[in-house]
């Protein structure tokens, strides 16, 4: 049996044993649905959505699959890899949840299928209390009602634009097939804690600052991070929410703020040499990473704005750091806006543009580099769990030495993407 024939057994065993698990009883509380129903969701919300007399497991899971059709040059000299028109690696996620007791849940994401790592392998997982049962207290309970805590090796909250990105298999929040060119995402092994409160939100957070943690000696510091934001549906057309966030470590033996992401960019083997090899080691092409493996200090800014079927949400983004061999830190900077118009019944449809820039002081250069990304897209929610999209973009890479592959670097071009959540 091939590997694509136990692939796609597998995933249908998923999907049948997720539909049998939907039909019984999978009312999980605190809990984002996925699909169509979670669009422009964040964190969970302090309202309690299902009354609790069991434990119960929902099993769910993602799936995505793009076409790519892009063109590439450099102005390098150096031969770039041949790329044809075609489909890409499909991904996809296995995601469990489990109500253990009245206000406490448990998360498990699987990695079926990602660039990174063709085999089955754990994403993270993390328990969440939104109340705390066992300990049989009026007082406590009384707290509870406007604190949450997570604790696992999980997705860290840094930032907002991480809810709307994909994540592997699931492609389904975000109205583009590509994620932001700086993309910050992490799993890290810590704990959260989370006040919110009539729009106010307030979460610190302590990790080991590490993807990868180890319990042999070496120098690390905890990294630490907090976000403050609000968050109110002024009436029924006027949705706005703003958040900032603080991500900070001294010192780590290797940070993954920028480079956390093993499900992999969505343009394959862009702006690669002829000779390059395309298995795992090339899985980030089309992304930017500033290098600050070592120390890092950065700050997030998002606002967004609903009005009606007009969207905004914007990035901004300052960070510094440098690598463990560096003796000065370097800077980059992030600026990304998208507009959406979503339309039709229920919003179905939408249309929609983003515009990314990044600047950046890369270590052995002695200018600042600069990557501009431009995305449109189209995108038709078939039903509340499919969702098809087509996005074309068009990446620049500008004041690069010569010599270097992304001197006069640019690809452009038409992605198409089907992506299910359940």
């Amino acid at each position: 049996m091939t590997h694509g024939v136990q692939k796609l057994i597998g995933l249908l065993g998923v999907a049948l044993l997720a539909g049998t698990t939907y039909a019984q009883e999978t009312e999980i509380g605190y809990f984002n649905e996925p699909g169509k129903v979670s669009l422009n969701t964040f964190e969970t919300v302090k309202s309690d959505t299902s009354a609790f007399d069991k434990v119960k497991v929902r099993v769910g899971g993602d799936f995505s699959l793009q076409y790519q059709a892009l063109e590439q040059e450099t102005a390098s000299g150096i031969a770039l890899l041949d790329l044809s028109s075609g489909f890409n690696l499909a991904t996809a996620n296995l995601n469990i949840d489990v109500q253990l007791a009245d206000g406490v849940r448990m998360n498990l994401i699987t990695y079926l299928s990602s660039r990174h790592h063709r085999e089955t392998w754990v994403k993270g997982g993390y328990i969440q209390f939104d109340k705390l049962p066992f300990l049989h207290s009026d007082a406590i309970d009384k707290i509870m009602e406007k604190v949450t805590v997570k604790i696992g090796h999980m997705e860290i909250n840094y930032g907002d634009a991480h809810f709307r990105r994909t994540d592997n298999g699931r492609a389904i929040l975000n109205p583009f097939v590509g994620n932001l060119v700086m993309d910050a995402f992490a799993t890290e092994v810590g704990g959260e804690i989370y006040y919110q409160n009539n729009g106010f939100l307030g979460m610190v957070g302590i990790t080991n600052g590490q993807l990868d943690p180890t319990v042999t000696r070496h120098s690390t510091d905890p990294s630490i991070y907090f976000k403050l934001g609000y968050d109110k549906q002024v009436n029924t057309d006027l949705r706005t929410r703003i958040t900032g966030s603080y991500y900070s470590t001294n010192r780590t033996a290797r940070n993954t703020l920028y480079a956390g992401d093993r499900g992999g960019s969505r343009y394959y083997y862009v702006l690669l040499p002829e000779d390059a090899d395309t298995g795992e080691s090339n899985h980030t092409t089309g992304r930017f990473n500033p290098g600050f493996t070592s120390e890092v200090q950065a700050i997030m800014i998002n606002p967004f704005v609903k009005y009606k079927g007009l969207e905004f949400f914007g990035t901004a983004e300052f960070s510094k750091g440098k690598s463990a061999t560096e003796t000065e830190e370097r800077a980059a900077t992030q600026l990304s806006g998208e507009l959406l118009y979503r339309f039709g019944g229920n919003e179905n449809f939408y249309i929609g543009g983003r515009y990314t820039t990044v600047n950046a002081e890369l270590a052995g250069y002695d200018d600042e580099v600069n990557v501009n990304r431009l995305q449109a897209s189209v995108g038709w929610f078939m039903t509340k769990n499919v969702l098809a999209k087509l996005e074309y973009v068009n990446q620049e890479y500008k004041d690069y030495p010569t010599g270097v592959i992304f001197n006069g670097g640019k690809f452009n071009g038409v992605m198409l993407e089907a992506t299910i959540s359940f």
